[in-house]
């Protein structure tokens, strides 16, 4: 079983120990906090030979790099007589997401910079007459910035004037407090190191991603809602109905990457607005939605009259030929 982090739990790790069932799920920073994370060291990781899909076309040199610490984690249960579940602990290390989230905290800092010096400007203005004033305009943007942890301010009063004054800035020790954690996150898992290691539990827990857009595919494309059936059985007939025509949905979406792949490709021109795009299952069913077909009679075949260039790429990438449908 592959998880997000709310399959970490003592209750959920419990119960799947006691059936013997096997578990990969990312650490909340409720079980491995960030003191932890920071305190990683990067060159005594292990780097992992792993492309992630969205670097799959790009040079070596513009793709994302991971690596990977073991170590073991025992996890404790709320009461005492609660057995204690050992588990091994995989710590990752993303590039891309070390950059994702130095960018997103030089957004929020630089945002925050900006409404600061704006209050600075308005001191003493009718908007900002008062120390109350500033004080509730600082909080404000210490909320809506997110920029608790590293904002430190303080207000005061022109002895001679009585006008606010402001003293503000950034704690570099806490940003970089911060910043030695980007990229680093836990895999809590029970598998024996047999059966995978530290860089096949990374892996595994990557190929979560095509389930949850199957999940996706079935909330959505497929349209399944809430019906009212009569009998288990007929419950039953309508999820293997709708399963059916997920695979179907699915072998559609994998035929033609693997298609293009053969022709070192990853994109379709002209699949979504006009642009090329990589293909999905929902991508391709709308491109052929248009498509008309005429009954065959006597001697002569079913046709498929003036498709599309873009519907005669896709059939041609589904090996279907449009001039003979027996």
């Amino acid at each position: 079983m592959i998880g997000d982090s709310k399959l970490i739990s003592y209750a959920n790790l419990a119960a799947l120990h006691s059936e013997q069932a096997d578990f990969i799920a990312p650490a909340s920073k409720t079980y491995v906090g960030v003191e932890v994370l920071r305190s990683l060291n990067l060159g005594a990781a292990d780097p992992v030979d792993y492309v992630a899909a969205r670097d799959a076309g790009k040079s070596a040199e513009e793709r994302g790099s991971w690596h990977v610490i073991e170590d073991a984690m025992s996890l404790a249960g709320p009461r005492k007589g609660d057995p204690v579940l050992n588990l091994r602990r995989v710590l990752v290390h993303s590039s891309a997401r070390a950059h994702a989230a130095a960018t997103a905290r030089a957004k929020k800092l630089d945002r925050a910079r900006e409404d600061l010096q704006r209050l600075e400007r308005g001191l003493g203005s009718r908007h900002y007459p008062t120390t109350e004033k500033v004080a509730a305009r600082i909080t404000a943007i210490t909320r809506d910035r997110r920029v608790a942890a590293y904002l430190r301010t303080e207000i005061g009063a022109d002895p001679a004037t009585g006008k606010p004054t402001l003293a503000w800035h950034f704690d570099q020790e806490a940003i970089d407090a911060e910043a030695a954690a980007d990229g680093w996150y836990a895999l809590l898992t029970n598998l024996d190191p047999t059966r995978a290691d530290a860089e096949q539990i990374l892996r595994l827990y990557k190929g979560q991603e095509a389930v949850e857009r199957r999940y996706s595919a079935f909330k959505g494309p497929l349209a399944v809602a809430a019906l009212y059936l009569k009998s288990n059985r007929r419950i039953a007939a309508l999820i293997t109905a709708i399963c059916l025509a997920l695979l179907i949905f699915c072998l559609v979406e994998r035929q033609v990457r693997h298609a293009l792949a053969a022709h070192n490709a990853t994109k379709v021109e002209g699949l979504y607005a006009g642009r090329s795009a990589i293909p999905t299952g929902r991508l391709i069913f709308d491109a052929l939605a248009g498509i008309r077909i005429i009954s065959g009679t006597g001697q002569s075949p079913p046709v498929i009259p003036q498709p599309t260039d873009l519907q005669i790429r896709l059939l041609d990438l589904l090996e279907v030929d449009p001039r003979d449908l027996r």
